[in-house]
């Protein structure tokens, strides 16, 4: 799958404000939610930004927060 099918893909399915569990470079899993849609980065690569993150982070390392229903 290329970076661009993965960046439709998950535009399509999630909207900004996604809740996300994200893996941080350090390990850390951290709870937050996307503040852009996604987009391929310098041409190459998978990405999104999230809130309360400093830049952006591959898509590959958001897990999407399933919402509890009643």
């Amino acid at each position: 799958m290329t970076e661009q099918v993965k960046v439709d893909k998950w535009n399509a399915s999630y909207p900004v404000g996604q809740k996300v569990k994200l893996t941080m470079d350090n390990g850390e899993v951290r709870e937050t939610t996307t503040r852009s849609p996604a987009e391929v980065l310098s041409g190459h690569t998978a990405v999104c930004w999230f809130v309360g993150v400093t830049g952006c982070y591959l898509l590959d390392r958001a897990e999407i927060v399933k919402e509890a229903t009643e």
